[in-house]
């Protein structure tokens, strides 16, 4: 028996008709578990590039300073980092590198931050790194957007740069927030898997346990602290009985460099977030009974990065990132060959479109 159905790429038109056979997918038990695995395995990074973006790529030698405030006036969280001498992509500069350079060299709002003012990214690189140099972990276009997964949540980072291997040229920075949004273009187009409708709870989906928080009159060097001790990109600011009243996160932070603000960091955290650039819509949040599908489609239409379990008392219980819903959608049970052979025949066609050449604006400092 055959079952048709069309797929959409982003911009509306139909992409393909895809035939299934729906034999196609009963080779094991439980096939249909795999089914984002196969539908990652069967697509490349390239078909996450835009036609048309704008990147914004830093020289090695630019004032640290001036890279960030640069970060702030085109409103992106990070950037490649051109070595003239060496001539290729060496690094990321990010907001976490912010956070870093003003907990390590901040002493008090009387003394001025000298290394933000007057380093340049290398001699920060050659500080920061040190003999724990790491190279720069990038992804070639023509690579499975399952590689991409992989190696997001391999390295822990946020942000993995699609580099040409021909030319060099960075082309995009792939992030877990696009790649879920690509996934969500299709998936009412696939399979359900069952996983899907069963709750965070039984899946054990997200982090519980040592969730770090803050209080509102938390010190806002204690809060940098947080984020560099315990590598997390988001602080729940809770009350005295632990509720969940606002959330202060790394993009927060950068909002010191825009409002040139970083110099007094003794400051309390719900100071420092009455300088949201963005309009607050509070903190999003999630239960442990509510189903993996309703949580894609919260993180995905909301644009944002985690979401807050709280109990019944709006009490932080745990975290949910947009990373520990990959790793159950895409990496779960991803490695049996069995059951991803047929299917992965069919989905090797879902969403793949011949489009323009992708040319991201450069904005070289």
């Amino acid at each position: 028996m055959l079952s048709k159905f069309q797929l959409k790429k982003e911009g509306g038109s139909v992409c393909s008709n895809i035939v299934c056979f729906s034999n196609s997918f009963t080779v094991t038990l439980d096939p249909e578990r795999n089914v984002y695995t196969c539908f990652m395995k069967s697509h490349r990074c390239y078909d996450l590039v835009p036609t048309s973006s704008k990147l914004v790529v830093f020289d090695t030698s630019l004032q640290v300073k001036k890279a960030f405030f640069a970060l702030v006036s085109n409103g992106v969280r990070a950037a490649p980092l051109w070595d003239s001498k060496k001539q290729c992509f060496v690094g990321m500069l990010t907001i976490t590198d912010f956070i870093n350079i003003l907990h390590r060299y901040y002493k008090s709002p009387l003394v001025q931050i000298y290394e933000l003012e007057e380093h340049k990214i290398e001699t920060w690189r050659e500080v920061y790194l040190q003999d724990s140099f790491k190279p720069l972990v990038s992804i070639s276009p023509n690579a499975s957007l399952y590689d991409a997964v992989s190696s997001l949540l391999k390295h822990k980072i946020h942000r993995l740069p699609v580099i040409d291997p021909l030319t060099g040229n960075t082309l995009y920075i792939l992030t877990h927030k696009r790649i879920l949004k690509f996934l969500k273009l299709f998936i009412s187009e696939m399979p359900k898997p069952a996983f899907l409708s069963q709750t965070l709870e039984d899946l054990n989906i997200g982090t519980f346990q040592n969730i770090a928080v803050v209080q509102s009159d938390t010190p806002l060097y204690t809060a940098l602290g947080i984020f560099v001790d315990q590598r997390v990109s988001a602080l729940p600011v809770v009350d005295d009985n632990g509720r969940v009243v606002d959330i202060y996160s790394k993009f927060d932070v950068i909002n010191l460099a825009a409002e040139k603000t970083y110099n007094n960091l003794d400051i309390t955290v719900t100071k420092a977030l009455q300088h949201r650039s963005q309009y607050f819509e509070g903190v999003l949040t999630c239960q442990a009974h509510e189903t993996l599908e309703a949580i894609i489609n919260r993180l995905v239409e909301a644009e944002v990065h985690r979401l807050v379990m709280i109990d019944d008392h709006e009490v932080v219980k745990g975290i949910v990132s947009l990373s520990d819903v990959l790793q159950a959608l895409v990496l779960t049970n991803g490695d049996n060959a069995k059951q991803e052979t047929s299917m992965s025949k069919e989905l090797s066609y879902l969403g793949v479109w011949k489009g323009k050449e992708r040319f991201p604006k450069r904005l070289l400092f």
